[in-house]
């Protein structure tokens, strides 16, 4: 069995994603191909240059074109004629039996020209959704702002200059494009990784297709208990410490949460904060620790662990790791109701209040403070379902129906 599959970068969480379902699916004595386009930036090249079986569209000048135009007119998936013919012509020599798309909102291709092949070849499909972009006319999310005209349909867009950036809403346009090129895939399945997206995609125009819930997984031999000298190095050995995780920190990420929760929490509580930046620090209180990076995913691990609760106050999120990752290292979660966020959670590892319920987050880091309602065992337990070797075996398995 042959498997293609499209991600419009090799790096970042997404890229990751491809890159080990193709590892996988070669382990378990697959062929499978790995496609994305033309990175900007030299280190990366080098990164895409050393891949196995991997191949790039599009040039440089063309995806830069895309992206002028594609903003300035919000027309993202308009361009990259000749990448996406390029891409498609590599398609049909590879001859796969599964094409499986990820993320395809990085203005680097063609969106009518792919669909069309699409539908023409008459391949097994598969469309992993990490974001609502697929299914809006614009944005990839609307959690936080309470938006609903995607299932009927987009128009005077409130996020149109927000990522994916564009100079003028055609959010009703496109829309409409959106929903003839994406409609009519014979043999094609979404997969969603949360049953928050799921739920969403069966509102949406995509509902013609059924939808398979496959959460992401994170690697247990990296994230586990792991012991350190870090309450020790930050002066928080007989301290509660709180620990939030992001890379993007704002509103969205709930970060003015954080600073409301260190002025209502005494002195025994500590909070602790991963993936800041010199601009954030000047707005974060001095009783907020700041950690700008990890060196790597062990210290990150280390730092989970020194933690008494992992506090993630998303305001809109598809399926945040960063949870599964917290309780894999024996820590347990309050969240918001917001997104797949939840998902992770059940009663025996964490708790989960309504959105911007700040009062109900202060309840609980008390009452978890106080009673110790979850147990170490308890989280371990329920971040094993979550192994990325099962969760990505499941993929495998979808490939070969």
């Amino acid at each position: 069995m042959r498997v293609a599959i499209i991600n419009m970068i090799p790096y970042g969480s997404t890229g990751k994603i491809m890159l080990q379902l193709a590892d996988l699916s070669r382990e378990k004595g697959l062929i499978a191909r790995t496609y994305s386009t033309t990175p900007y930036d030299k280190k990366k090249k080098k990164t895409v240059g050393g891949l196995q079986d991997h191949y790039q569209w599009g040039s440089i000048p063309e995806n830069k074109r895309h992206y002028f135009l594609g903003s300035l007119f919000d027309r993202n998936g308009c361009y990259s004629r000749k990448g996406t013919k390029n891409l498609i012509e590599d398609l049909e020599n590879f001859s796969p039996d599964v094409i499986h798309l990820h993320n395809l909102h990085k203005f680097c291709i063609n969106l009518p020209l792919l669909f069309n092949y699409l539908k023409k070849s008459n391949k097994k499909v598969l469309w992993t959704l990490h974001d609502c972009w697929t299914f809006t006319g614009h944005c990839p999310h609307f959690d936080m702002i309470g938006c609903d005209k995607w299932k009927t349909g987009c128009y005077k867009c409130p996020q149109y200059k927000a990522y994916p950036k564009s100079y003028i809403d055609r959010s009703k346009s496109m829309y409409k494009l959106k929903k003839k090129w994406f409609t009519g895939v014979e043999n094609m399945t979404i997969v969603t990784p949360s049953n928050w997206l799921g739920d969403l995609v069966k509102q949406s125009f995509l509902k013609e297709y059924p939808v398979k819930i496959i959460p992401n997984g994170i690697d247990l031999s990296v994230f586990k208990p792991t012991e350190s000298n870090f309450r020790e190095k930050y002066y928080v050995k007989d301290k509660f410490v709180i620990l939030g995780v992001a890379f993007g920190w704002g509103k969205r990420k709930g970060l003015d949460v954080f600073i409301e929760l260190s002025k209502r929490l005494d002195k025994n509580f500590q909070i602790v904060l991963v993936g800041t930046d010199e601009n954030l620090d000047k707005q974060l209180p001095e009783n907020i620790i700041s950690i700008h990076r990890t060196q790597n995913q062990i210290e990150l691990a280390e730092i989970y662990s020194a933690a008494d609760l992992f506090v993630n106050p998303t305001r809109e999120d598809t399926f945040p790791t960063v949870n599964i990752e917290s309780l894999a290292c024996g820590t347990p979660i309050v969240t918001f109701r917001t997104g797949g966020s939840p998902d992770v959670i059940d009663k025996t590892c964490g708790s989960v209040v309504d959105k911007n319920d700040v009062d109900g987050i202060e309840k609980e880091i008390i009452r978890i403070k106080e009673q110790k309602p979850y147990s170490k065992e308890a989280c371990l337990k329920r971040a094993s379902n979550f192994d990325k070797s099962v969760k990505f075996a499941e993929y495998i398995d979808l490939y070969k129906e």
